[in-house]
């Protein structure tokens, strides 16, 4: 069936509601739009759904949102996990709350237990509700970072992680076996709750969740101390980190956090940013503006969902508030928690720091300092949680920390994902730590530069939308795999990574090895001299993305050396 028919079928089929078929009606002659909506399936890849909110089969709607859900539970069921049930929660965006109400409604009416939240929750908290309520898996509604248009649907297993191989392939397998809406299940929501399987969870979990995070502080003597003193200004984006945030600093002792006003309130319209990512330095104008007024040591804003968290700190030599990437504010934490159990005789002898291979190299240097076992992994912090899987099921390794370039960590072990808000307690208490010392986090971060050498590190993201630009991105990347270059910048290149071939490279001696990790359409180039550079498309947006990473004696040095890789490889992807 062509875009034409599908689009057609969808405005005169009475399964779609009448507002659906009014919305598409109101498409019609407006061809480029109807192909785009119509000319596939919104994908279900490898963490679930992502897409624009809308009517259509390659939209975020109430109909593919059950469809994926069907497919779930047929692969649910295969597993005889209908008793162990689901656990679903959602964000602040739009129409989160009801794709949540639908995904729930069509596990019940597929015999499956589900756990709803009560009201939006952080993605963090969803898993670790996973494994405490001993579900077999769970579903969480957000589009993390996007624009406003965007939501999306992540599914999670029972080892609290998103989907990783074989479950993710079989998964998807399931999923693209419902073609046809109307075999999709679903019933009311007083029904299911008189069968038993529609559970609403609220408070019990939020406690027990804030209770393993306060579990996991190693100075709770100093934040008595300096949580009087140090000046906090957070900002939730208007989505779900601002209950635990605030709850967690200050069942701590943290007395002075400030919340920016005008983002303290869900709304899926972000109407005080372009895109709620804190990432994006325009995201934290307001937060700044309110961090000069209080005087603030700190500036801290988590993105929608809760899983990432951006960082200002105060340089008190300049009186300005300094920007830390994720690579930065990662090996901050990381740095803070592994020298405090070294001193107190705390590292496990088996312990292991993780970091995606887009992350700074100088988690290498903090894991030889340390001497911990570093461990490499696929981008997406999935990979990450599969590792804790591993070191739980072989008994070969302990969990120490783990993080990636864009802007997620996760201290402890109590969820499988990246988790802000123990982010948000863990550095809060570094900088008591520091000040008590006499330190801010800037200096303490200068300090870190000093010790292992200024690594810098950058992205750039080319988008291109639609079909076409599915097909460019895929052009750029076969490209870049038959013709890989052998000088960029000024560096050698050394060793090319070819992820989906599962192959290493080496450009000098052409022998050839395994990658070692799963396949992926991931092209990483190893230079000379520390740097490096990588090539991937976006699994959950339509860009290709171009990582850099460099290691200088300075900060204007490393600068420099990174603007020249930077423009180098920009400027082959244009050719």
């Amino acid at each position: 069936m062509g875009y034409l028919e599908n689009y057609q079928n969808w405005c005169e089929n009475p399964y779609f509601d009448k507002q659906t078929r009014e919305e598409l009606k109101q498409l019609a002659g407006n061809d480029a739009e109807i192909k785009e909506r119509f000319y596939k399936n919104l994908e279900f890849g490898t963490g679930g759904l992502r897409g624009i909110i809308g009517a259509g089969d390659n939209r975020m709607n109430v109909y593919t949102v059950r469809k994926a859900t069907q497919g779930l539970a047929n692969y649910i069921k295969k597993q005889h996990g209908e008793d162990k049930g689901v656990v679903i929660a959602y964000d602040s965006r739009n129409m989160s709350k009801e794709f949540s109400e639908e995904a729930a409604l069509c596990l019940c009416a597929n015999g499956i237990k589900a756990y709803r939240f009560d009201a939006l929750r952080p993605t963090p908290e969803l898993s670790f509700a996973v494994r405490k309520l001993s579900c077999i898996a769970g579903i969480v509604i957000t589009a993390s970072h996007n624009p406003a248009e965007y939501n999306g649907y992540k599914v999670y297993w029972e080892d609290g992680a998103q989907i990783t191989y074989p479950k993710d392939v079989e998964i998807i397998a399931e999923v693209n076996k419902v073609t046809d809406y109307s075999t999709v299940q679903t019933m009311d929501q007083e029904e299911a709750e008189k069968a038993g399987l529609y559970h609403i969870i609220g408070s019990e979990i939020d406690d027990a969740y804030i209770g393993e995070l306060k579990k996991l502080v190693l100075h709770p003597e100093i934040i008595e101390k300096e949580g009087k003193e140090l000046k906090i200004v957070y900002t939730p984006l208007h989505g779900t980190g601002n209950v635990n945030v605030r709850r967690v600093l200050k069942e701590l002792g943290f007395e002075h956090v400030y919340v920016v006003p005008e983002q303290e309130k869900p709304d899926g319209r972000f109407p005080t940013v372009k895109s709620p990512n804190p990432e994006d330095p325009n995201a934290f104008a307001l937060a700044l503006k309110l961090a000069k007024e209080k005087d603030a040591d700190l500036v801290l804003a988590t993105d929608p969902d809760a899983d990432r968290l951006g960082v200002y700190a105060k340089d008190q030599k300049t009186g300005e508030y300094m920007s830390f990437t994720g690579n930065m504010s990662g090996m901050l934490i990381c740095e803070y928690r592994l020298s405090q159990e070294k001193a107190t005789g705390k590292i496990a002898k088996d312990g292991a720091l993780i970091k995606t291979i887009v992350t700074t190299n100088m988690a290498d240097k903090v894991a030889e300092e340390y001497d911990v076992r570093l461990i490499e992994v696929l981008t997406g912090f999935k990979y990450i949680g599969e590792q804790i899987k591993f070191f739980e099921q072989n008994h070969n390794a302990t969990y120490e920390f783990g993080f990636e370039e864009s802007y997620g960590c996760l201290v402890g072990t109590h969820a499988r994902d990246k988790d802000a808000v123990v982010a948000v307690m863990a550095l809060c208490e570094a900088a008591a730590y520091y000040r008590f010392h006499g330190k801010t986090l800037w200096d303490q971060m200068l300090a870190i530069y000093e010790k292992y050498e200024y690594f810098k590190e950058g992205l750039q993201t080319i988008t291109l939308k639609g079909m076409d630009g599915a097909a460019k991105i895929q052009q750029m990347m076969d490209g870049f795999r038959a013709n890989p270059p052998k000088e960029l910048g000024g560096y050698q290149v050394q060793r090319l990574r070819d992820y989906k071939k599962d192959v290493i490279l080496d450009l000098a001696s052409g022998s050839k090895m395994p990658t070692g990790l799963p396949k992926s359409n991931v092209l990483y180039f190893d230079l000379n001299d520390d740097a490096w550079v990588c090539v991937r498309p976006s699994g959950t947006e339509p860009k290709i993305k171009f990582y850099i990473g460099v290691k200088g004696n300075s900060f204007s040095d490393a600068e420099e050396k990174l603007n020249i890789l930077t423009k180098a490889l920009m400027q082959l992807a244009e050719d």
